[in-house]
């Protein structure tokens, strides 16, 4: 490994930037600003180097997903409902072929069935759901982990 951090970028979704105002039983009190000011101060804690992108558009998401090439090691991807039916985005993430966690605020797996259902569940090599910020770093070290360890 080289003494340059690794590079997680960080993908929200369709209305992650509604955070603190969403339901705040389900998905917590902190705004998106908030959230990512504490991922990046976790990241920072473990070695690693964060980049956030958050769209409600769909064509962005998978845009971005497109230009990763060389300017990321791995995905910390929350696409919000676009998990349940967006095959593009699940396309884009075959292409990005990064290692890749699926993270979730809420518990998707108790809720309405169709958000038991995720199209880019198999690409990723971990899901984490129903943990609220915590998960985030759960993620991260799930990431730095697997990075450390080299390809698969």
């Amino acid at each position: 490994m080289s003494d340059a951090p690794y590079r997680i970028e960080v993908m929200h979704g369709v209305n992650l930037d509604q955070l603190g105002r969403r339901d705040p039983a389900l998905y917590g009190t902190l705004t998106l600003a908030e959230l990512e000011r504490q991922v990046g101060g976790d990241a920072g804690e473990l070695g690693l180097q964060t980049r956030f992108f958050q769209t409600n558009h769909e064509g962005d998401f998978v845009e971005r997903l497109h230009g990763l090439d060389g300017h990321a090691d791995a995905i910390l991807m929350n696409p919000g409902a676009w998990t349940h039916y967006a095959w593009a985005i699940r396309d884009a993430l075959e292409i990005a072929a990064l290692p890749a966690v699926e993270i979730h605020l809420s518990d998707v797996h108790r809720r309405e069935p169709w958000r038991r259902v995720s199209v880019i569940g198999d690409l990723c090599f971990a899901t984490i759901a129903g943990q609220g910020p915590a998960g985030y770093r759960a993620a991260l070290t799930l990431l730095r982990e697997r990075l450390q360890r080299g390809p698969e």
